[in-house]
């Protein structure tokens, strides 16, 4: 079990150009960002109403959004799913319904729900163990974890919910990354028993990480709270209208998991052929575990290609998918470059 200090302090992501071209100022650009797990192939564009942009948008077609959301993720109704401006904006605000106490967070994992239970005021705690939620007020599980992959099966997380539901705490499970995983785990059709929620995110799986939306599935009374909490015209027009096409459009969400199952695979592959071992991930991203991993971490910055550092734990990396052929070309050719570099120093180490 490990405090936290300082939680409410900023965290730092992937996906930071910015920070990309201070670190290797001298790395050929444009940057192939493989520090985040955002689907590099987005939703189709497609043209917007200007209603959607000069009016506000209308309860209505929030109302809609509602019910493609809960009818895609499985939530009961309408009435147990409130839509946000992107997730991480709906964290402090679901922390904060259960009254100050002990938040356990399941890690290691995505820093932004420690800090946004110390903003609810908790004293925050991450453990090792899922059996040590038990004594939390707010237990946080992310499922599948990021960055691991790591999923928690839906029969423990009833149990805890339910035990959690019993003091008045509550079972928080980010379910940003299933999407692409195993969907029969997903608490989103169990939210109306109370004591849970569950949150989903759309820019994801969906490409469109600028669009700011996400869910929080609930009960019904949880998700008022909520959205009083939001206030009225919580989501712009184009997320809206966006939300309502993309989610609705089943086809295009079951060719594309079939096509990031075929990219993550080519992934290990190339990964492995270069002896980076893989341990883990989802097919949005892959979970790296190697000794050297600041070297490659630095030897592909130096060559333009961003991954997922951690500097809290120095031996793992992250890895997103590549966008297009030239992306893979110039993945595999600085791997291929590290790698003989590895090799050479490893030969003069032993002569």
């Amino acid at each position: 079990m490990k405090l936290l200090d300082g939680a409410i302090a900023t965290v730092d992501h992937g996906g930071s150009l910015g920070r990309a071209r201070a670190l290797f100022p001298h790395a050929p650009q444009p940057f192939v960002d493989l520090s985040t797990g955002i689907n590099p192939h987005s939703y189709p564009f497609f043209d917007l109403p200007a209603t959607a942009l000069w009016r506000l948008p209308e309860k209505a077609r929030a109302h809609e959004l509602a019910e493609v959301a809960a009818s895609t993720y499985g939530a009961p109704s309408a009435a147990h799913v409130a839509a946000g401006p992107g997730t991480q904006i709906l964290l402090p605000r679901v922390a904060s319904l259960v009254s100050p106490g002990k938040a356990l967070v399941l890690g290691p994992t995505y820093a932004e729900h420690a800090r946004a239970a110390s903003i609810a005021g908790h004293a925050v705690m991450e453990v090792g163990d899922f059996d040590a939620l038990a004594g939390a007020d707010l237990a946080v599980i992310v499922n599948p974890n990021n960055p691991d992959g790591r999923v928690v099966s839906r029969a423990k997380l009833l149990e805890l919910a339910a035990g959690m539901r019993a003091k008045g705490g509550l079972l928080v499970v980010d379910e940003a990354f299933m999407d692409v995983g195993p969907r029969t785990e997903s608490l989103a059709g169990d939210v109306g028993q109370g004591g849970i929620v569950v949150l989903r995110s759309f820019g994801k799986f969906f490409g469109l990480a600028g669009l700011r939306l996400g869910f929080a599935l609930s009960d019904a009374l949880t998700v008022e709270r909520l959205e009083t909490q939001l206030g009225p015209w919580a989501v712009a027009g184009p997320a809206l209208e966006y939300g309502m096409k993309a989610l609705a459009d089943i086809g295009w969400q079951d060719k594309m998991r079939t096509s990031l199952a075929d990219a993550a695979a080519r992934l290990d592959g190339l990964f492995g052929g270069f002896g980076v071992p893989v341990a883990g991930g989802t097919t949005l991203f892959r979970y790296l575990r190697l000794h050297d991993a600041a070297g490659l971490f630095s030897a592909l910055g130096e060559r333009g290609i961003l991954l997922r550092h951690f500097t809290d734990r120095p031996h793992v990396l992250r890895a997103g998918l590549p966008g297009c052929q030239e992306d893979w070309l110039r993945l595999e050719s600085a791997l291929a470059e590290w790698a003989s570099r590895r090799d050479d120093q490893s030969r003069e180490a032993t002569q």
